[in-house]
């Protein structure tokens, strides 16, 4: 599989590699996610779709495809009767991966560093009918070196229906490309989001070491920040105040 990403809801170019973008770490990941977009476990009680198809009707479907597709991300049938495409993956952590290439530690060995990913970041993955929904998860997670454990992570399909957004996750054998030739180019119809593996709680214990000291130094990080906020809040304050008694001509 080979993979592009970008900023945008547009595509970079696939003989390009797009530059990287990794921000540290600006608001805790204790934080509540909010949104519009409602997570609905009934959506599978949508009509059944068809999972196999002849040669005949896959070719006719992906002629219908391209025909509808507005850039040139186009799907080919190959003799063997796979078929190869392009899918779109909109990035949706919520929390700090471990990136490796980091520090070294005593005794050489290379550590992970921390980072939030920027959300909505899109990758585009040239794949196949025959990659599951494991397979590209971890090809995204290899896009951005990310050095977390595959399984703590899902990819979601999104769809759009009578104004309301539903979202639902997919199995980790189900094949990404084919149901993006079933629902079409249309991205309204269907588009996929990596998120974090919804559990409610974080699951600490799913981490290791390096990554739970790198989540400590990021907690210290935005305490110090917290407290210099709070900090310079409080001097304006007392400074207004002062200025305030000064021009009634009160004592300081």
């Amino acid at each position: 599989m080979t993979w592009n990403s970008t900023m945008s809801s547009g595509y970079s170019s696939l003989e390009e590699d797009s530059e990287e973008y990794f921000f540290t770490a600006r608001t805790s990941f204790f934080k509540k996610p909010t949104g519009k977009v409602t997570d609905s476990k009934d959506v599978e009680k949508e009509r059944e779709v068809r999972t196999e198809f002849s040669r005949e009707e896959i070719q006719q479907k992906i002629d219908q495809y391209n025909s509808l597709t507005r850039d040139y991300l186009k799907m080919t049938l190959n003799p063997t009767g796979v078929f190869t495409g392009f899918v779109k993956v909109m990035m949706d952590l919520r929390r700090p991966v471990t990136v490796r290439g980091g520090q070294r530690a005593a005794g050489g060995a290379t550590m992970g560093e921390a980072f939030y990913l920027p959300r909505g970041v899109i990758n585009t993955l040239h794949i196949s009918s025959e990659n599951t929904v494991k397979q590209v998860i971890m090809a995204l997670l290899n896009k951005f070196t990310v050095a977390d454990n595959p399984a703590k992570y899902a990819l979601y399909k999104r769809c759009r229906r009578d104004e309301q957004v539903y979202v639902c996750k997919l199995a980790d054998v189900e094949k990404p490309l084919f149901l993006r030739l079933v629902a079409g180019p249309d991205l309204d119809t269907l588009s996929f989001v990596l998120r974090e593996q919804q559990t409610g709680e974080v699951m600490w214990d799913a981490f290791s070491i390096p990554e739970l000291r790198n989540f400590l130094r990021i907690l210290d990080k935005e305490e110090q920040e917290q407290k210099e906020a709070i900090i310079r809040r409080y001097e304006v304050c007392r400074q207004r105040l002062q200025e305030a008694m000064m021009a009634v001509g009160s004592p300081s």
